[in-house]
C-alpha cells in the first residue's frame, strides 16, 4: 500500500517540529524525491542574502530532476514558504529570483487570531448567526434551469 502524500498538520505534530527535516516530512509526506527537493531549496534560499534567480543549480549539485524541482518549488510557494520577485520590487534593487517568504507564518497568526477570537466571542448574536450559516450547508444547493 502507498504512503499518502496529504500534509499531515496535526497539532501534536506541528509540536515536534524541531528543524528543517522534521518540517519537509510534514509537507512532503509519502514522496522522500519531493522531500530531498524542498530540504535543498530552503537551504540554498536560507544561506542567500539575495534572491536566487535560478535553482537549476541544485539539480547538478545535488542530482535532482528538473522536475523534481519544480513540483517541490511549486508547492513550497503555494505554501507560502518561497516567493519569486521581479525586477519590480525595488527592495532587491531590480533583482529577480526566489527567497524565504513570509507569508505562511503571517497566515497562520492570522489564524490562530481568528480562532482566538471565536472562542472568546460568546455574544448570542454571534451564535444565531453561526447557527444559520450552519444551516445553509445542510440545505441541498439549489439547481437552476439555464435559459435556451
Amino acid at each position: 500500500m502507498t504512503e499518502s502524500t496529504k500534509i499531515e498538520f496535526r497539532h501534536r505534530r506541528i509540536s515536534e517540529i524541531d528543524d528543517l527535516t522534521d518540517l519537509v516530512t510534514i509537507l512532503f509526506p509519502g514522496n522522500r524525491n519531493q522531500r530531498h527537493a524542498a530540504a535543498r531549496i530552503l537551504l540554498a534560499l536560507k544561506s542567500s542574502k539575495a534572491p536566487l534567480s535560478s535553482l537549476c543549480d541544485l539539480e547538478t549539485r545535488h542530482a535532482v530532476s528538473r522536475r523534481t524541482i519544480q513540483r517541490a518549488r511549486a508547492k513550497l510557494a503555494r505554501l507560502g514558504l518561497i516567493e519569486h520577485v521581479t525586477w519590480m520590487y525595488s527592495r532587491y534593487g531590480g533583482r529577480t529570483g526566489w527567497r524565504l517568504s513570509s507569508r505562511m507564518s503571517a497566515a497562520l497568526r492570522l489564524l490562530a487570531g481568528k480562532v482566538e477570537g471565536w472562542r472568546e466571542d460568546q455574544r448570542p448574536q454571534r451564535r444565531e448567526k453561526d447557527e444559520q450559516l450552519v444551516e445553509l450547508l445542510d440545505r441541498p444547493s439549489l439547481v437552476f434551469d439555464a435559459p435556451n
